[in-house]
Order: structure tokens, then sequence, then C-alpha cells
């Protein structure tokens, strides 16, 4: 199998287990949506459970993780003790993480305040306090599970990183089944399930280490000069990763101060996030160690052609899901979350923040391909300026728009600021040279993609139309939905062949390497 094969296997191996997380999770929303819908106990447990995943992306795999794994793999090609620098990352890490969980027990009605301030004016807020506390500390173990996954992902072992968070998602929802029969509150229930989760998937992934050969104990945090190199390359990703932080937290401060808000944007986000995920996280996973590979073997065409085929598989999935979520997010949400607490009210209000959350799809795993090149060669600095510069964006837009479009700012500012960084980060590559360009495969199929997206999303238009109110039928909507998501399915591959976006070649091969 060739290098580019083996890529895009362990692309298909995380994104399948990406598939089965994403699904377990929208299974897991679904219930959620019935049981609490977008009420005080809803809002307040989404907020906390924010928290630690807020921070999680400072200490795991959104910035520590992205400075640890191109030295730990260049430790591990070259020979060196990649164990003891392990160690000694996972020390410093605990050490930082323990602390962190301390101070956010004591401080955290300010940390909810800082979340969603428009709580405080009634039950929501007191509830989140308490519900945090509770939560928090899985942002403890969730970022030990994900620098223990960086660890296998440099060793090329994707599986029981990638299973992982499937974990979250069967507890979650085996807590709700029993809080409903045991008549529990769900709110705490839920709280306790995700702290349980969190020691869940450390575990996984830690067993695998060790079965690996991979032999890691936690020491004093130390200082050397790996440590001061690793500190070096985080700090700029960390900062990125807190101006990401921020955009977030700029929108959700905005949907606090309109009641429903919060859960609106939260159950669009965990739509959109399937095909992200999928996706994006599949190709920053895997990508990052590949990139730091061929840079540190010199090998530029090498590093081109993955580069490139990253870019094509991403655009060749999430171009037409963009497509599909802007411009038929009613059915999907109507049919899916509206039962129980969740209200035809909510289905509305949810679609149009997908719609414009789907508008920027492509751009939020745009940028899972582009900041690889910056961080395979150690430059972390640059994507923090784009990012700080996006931030400026996103939070003129949130809050300038808000008087006019409501919660909805929210979203326009994440999607337009997100391709505003995806359009700095690929002016930025032009000082790379030939890895970072455009080879004559992609550019050739880029426009059949683009055209058979378009044909695609016509076509699932016209279906919508044709099924009328079978959506809002009882039974029958749910064979309706299955309808219009396969007419988008194999309208898409009609138009991809039609148009030599892709060839037979192509798809026997995929199918091999998958």
């Amino acid at each position: 199998m060739s290098k580019s094969g083996k890529m895009v296997k362990s692309f298909v191996t995380v994104g399948g287990w990406t598939l089965i997380s994403r699904f377990a999770g929208l299974f897991r929303d679904l219930m959620m949506a019935a049981y609490l819908g977008t009420g005080v106990v809803a809002e307040a447990f989404q907020a906390a459970f924010s928290l630690p995943n807020l921070f999680r992306r400072f200490f795991a795999e959104g910035a520590f993780n992205l400075a640890f794994v191109p030295l730990y793999t260049k430790k591990l090609e070259a020979g060196e003790d990649h164990e003891k620098f392990a160690t000694q990352a996972l020390s410093t890490l605990a050490g930082m993480l323990i602390l962190l969980t301390v101070v956010a027990q004591l401080f955290m009605p300010y940390l909810v305040y800082a979340m969603a301030s428009g709580f405080i004016a009634d039950g929501r807020f007191d509830l989140a306090v308490d519900l945090s506390r509770i939560i928090f500390p899985y942002v403890l173990f969730i970022s030990l599970a994900a620098l223990f996954s960086g660890i296998l992902n440099a060793h090329r072992h994707f599986t029981a990183a990638a299973a992982a968070p499937v974990l979250l998602n069967i507890i979650l929802v085996a807590t709700m089944f029993v809080a409903a029969n045991l008549e529990w509150d769900m709110g705490t229930s839920l709280s306790w399930g995700v702290a349980v989760a969190g020691i869940a998937q450390m575990g996984l992934v830690y067993i695998a280490v060790r079965r690996m050969g991979v032999r890691l104990s936690f020491t004093l945090p130390s200082f050397g000069p790996d440590m001061k190199r690793l500190f070096t390359l985080a700090v700029p990703a960390i900062l990125t990763g807190g101006v990401v932080q921020i955009n977030l937290l700029v929108g959700r401060q905005v949907a606090s101060y309109f009641e429903g808000a919060f859960a609106w944007l939260y159950y669009a986000d965990r739509l959109y996030q399937l095909p992200l995920g999928v996706v994006g996280i599949a190709i920053g996973i895997v990508l990052l160690p590949e990139l730091s590979r061929k840079l540190l073997a010199s090998d530029d065409a090498g590093g081109r052609d993955a580069f490139n085929r990253a870019l094509e598989f991403s655009l060749l999935l999430t171009v037409p899901s963009a497509v599909a979520l802007a411009i038929v997010p009613y059915p999907l949400i109507s049919v899916m979350f509206e039962r129980g607490a969740f209200a035809a009210s909510d289905s509305l209000a949810t679609a149009a923040a997908l719609a414009i959350y789907g508008i920027g799809l492509p751009a939020f795993v745009l940028q899972k391909v582009l900041q690889p090149l910056y961080f395979a060669r150690e430059d972390t600095k640059t994507p923090f300026r784009f990012a700080l510069a996006a931030m400026v964006l996103n939070v003129g837009l949130a809050i300038g728009l808000s008087w006019k479009f409501g919660f909805l700012a929210a979203a326009m500012g994440t999607t337009m600021s997100s391709w505003a960084m995806v359009i700095l980060l690929w002016r930025g590559c032009g000082a790379m040279g030939d890895a970072a360009r455009l080879d004559d495969r992609l550019k050739s199929r880029l426009p059949y993609i683009l055209l058979a997206s378009i044909a695609m999303g016509v076509t699932v238009y016209l279906v919508q139309k044709m099924m009328g109110d079978a959506f809002t039928t009882p039974r029958l909507r749910y064979v309706a939905l299955f309808g219009l998501i396969m007419s988008g399915i194999i309208s898409y591959g009609v138009f991809l062949k039609a148009f030599g976006a892709v060839s037979r070649k192509d798809v026997k091969g995929f199918i091999k390497r998958g």
C-alpha cells in the first residue's frame, strides 16, 4: 500500500470511530432534548458541561498536544528516550490540571458568570454552578486521556484513541435511562455521569499505551530543556486556543440573554459537529504526526501529497454536508429532536442556527488541514496572530449583530470569523513553498466537487418540496427523513461520477484501503 494510501486508511479508521461516537452523541442529545428540552435544567447542564470542554482545549488536543506530538514524534523517529519525555510531559500536565481543578472549585461562580452572565437573572445560574462543581474534574481525566491519545497517534495506533469518546456517550445514555426509571434528578445524574466517563476514557487509552509497550509513570514535574522547548511551543498554541475559546464564550454570552437560545445553539452545534468530527478531527489527528515525519525526513514531495490528499478528502465530504445543512436544516432538526419537551418553536430556532453553522462547516474543517502545516514546523506563533484577528472580527459581529438578529448573531460571528481564519492561514502558507500548494489532481477535481455539491443541493431541495407535510407526520416523518438523506447521498455520488470528480479506480482503492 502506498504512503498516501496508508494515510487515507488512517483517516478512515479515525473517521469511522469518530462517526460511531458522533452518532452515539447524537442519540444522547436526542434523549436529552426529549427529557430536558430547552428549559432551565437543560441550559444549566449544557453550560456546566461546556466549562471543562473549554479548558480541555487549552490543555489537551487543542493546545498542549499540538506542541507535544511533533516533539514526541521526532524523539521516537530519532530513537531518543521518548518515554522519559512523555513521563515528564504527563507529570507536568497532571500537576497543572490538579491545581486548576482546585482553583476552579473555589471560584466556580465567577467561571459560570464569565460564560453565561445572562443566567444570573434567574434560577439557571445557581444550578449551573452546582452542576459545574460536579463536572469540572472531567477536565483532568480527559486532558490526560488526550495526552495518552497523542502518544498512540504518534505510533500510528489510532483505534483506541478514536474509540474512547464513544464511552462518554454510552455512559451518559445509560445514566439517563437509569435516572428516568429511578426518578433521580436528571441534571445531577448527568453531571456525575460525565465525571465517571472521564475516568473510563482515560483508563481505556492508558491501557492501550501500556499494551503498546510504552511505560509511563508520575514523577515530580521538572523543567529541563525538553520541557522548556515544549512550553515554548505550547504557550502560543495555548494562547491560540484561548482566542478560539473567547470566540465560543462570546457566542454563549450573547445566547445567555435570550431564553432558550443557549440550548438552541447547543443542539445546532452538536448536529454540525457530526461531519466536522468525522472529517476534521480525523484529519487533524492523522495529518500532524505524518507531516512531522515528512519534514524530519526532508520529504517535501511526500509532505505536499499528504497535505493535498487531506484537503481533497475533507472537501469531498464537507462541501456537500455544508450545502445540505444550509438548505434543509428544518427537516433534520424537526424529525430528530422534536419530541417530549422539545417543541416546534425550538425546531425553528435551532434550524436557523444550524443553517448558519452549515455555511461555515468547510471553514472549520479547512482549519484542521491548514494548521498542521504550521504546527509540524513548530510554528505556533503565526496561527495565534491569525486567531487573534479572527477573534476581534467574531466579537464585533456577535455583539454588534445581536441587536438585529438576536441569538443568531453568535452563529454568524462564528461562521464569518472561521472563514476569515482560513483566508489568513492560506495566505500564510505562501512562504512554505511547494509543500503547501495544490497539486494538479486537486486542482482538476475541486471545481467538480463544488458542482456536484450544488447539484445535490438542488436535488434535496426539490425532494423536500415534493414530500410536503411528511416531515411533520407521525411515524412517516422518519421514513421521509431517511429518503431525503438517501436522495442526497445517491445524487451526490451520481454527480461526482458524471462530472469526473472521482474515478472507478479511486473508489476501488478507497474500499481496499478501508
